[in-house]
């Protein structure tokens, strides 16, 4: 059995399925995932935290039993905790142990926790607040890069949506395209602060387009909604590029709630 609190399996029993899992993600990595050893268990506890599986407030077992229970190095499991500890999800203290924390602690717009909330079925209330976002932001950021996009703003728009017909966003280039195409509009802003953004925008939207094909083709191409923003944008059209930019964040909030509906 695995112990209910800190996960931890107890050294009980045939097959415990909690230890049977830690190790198969060490191995894993070991296989070549790309990771090194501490980024795949900063992955595995990331993961069950932002799904709930250790709810804020559990505490984590100790450095000693999870790196036998892991069958890793007790240094490697201090720099995953180092890791999750940096994006707000745990806290550790001295005899106190390492305790989850509270969800508005959590870096919710950071890449790798972006990641691991969709590794799973990722929460509806979850997703509506990234296109809530997603909606303040990247219209009135489309307004103003039809004031002050330049030229190699439009090229590198109009290089992305090439790479979007080329590849589709059903293969993960066309995705990186559209990625990039979200990315040059922040630039065109000129704003630091809005630029600042990309990564948690462009990881936003690279993971909700993966969901939405998790189980079927895309209900709809995108593609002609980005082609809009990008004519408004060069057209220097403030309202007509703030509009469109509203209706391709609607219309992708639409898709993705049909998606976890089906």
């Amino acid at each position: 059995m695995a112990d209910r609190e800190s996960g931890v399996p107890q050294r009980e029993g045939d097959t415990p399925p909690a230890g049977g899992e830690a190790t198969e993600v060490a191995r894993a990595s070991v296989r070549g995932t790309g990771r090194r050893l501490h980024g795949a268990i900063a992955h595995k506890l990331g993961t069950a935290i932002v799904s709930g599986e250790y709810a804020p407030g559990d505490t984590l077992s100790g450095e000693v039993a999870f790196s036998e229970a892991l069958d890793v190095s007790r240094s490697a499991y201090r720099e995953a905790m180092q890791v999750l500890a940096a994006k707000g999800l745990v806290e550790s203290r001295p005899k106190a142990g390492t305790r989850v924390l509270p969800r508005e602690r959590w870096n919710l717009l950071d890449p790798d926790v972006l990641a691991w909330a969709f590794a799973g079925a990722p929460d509806i209330q979850f997703v509506r607040a990234l296109f809530e976002l997603r909606a303040i932001v990247e219209p009135a950021a489309a307004g103003l890069a039809a004031q002050r996009r330049d030229r190699n703003d439009l090229k590198a728009m109009k290089d992305a949506l090439a790479a979007m017909r080329r590849h589709t966003l059903a293969t993960e280039p066309g995705r990186a395209a559209d990625k990039e195409f979200h990315n040059a509009v922040l630039r065109a802003t000129r704003n630091d602060a809005l630029m600042v953004l990309s990564a948690s925008i462009g990881a936003a939207i690279h993971w909700t387009t993966q969901f939405k094909q998790r189980a079927r083709a895309l209900p709809r191409n995108p593609i002609p909604d980005h082609v809009r923003v990008h004519d408004m944008i060069a057209a220097g059209d403030v309202v007509g590029a703030t509009a469109a930019m509203r209706t391709l964040v609607d219309l992708a909030l639409e898709d993705t709630k049909s998606a976890m509906e089906g």
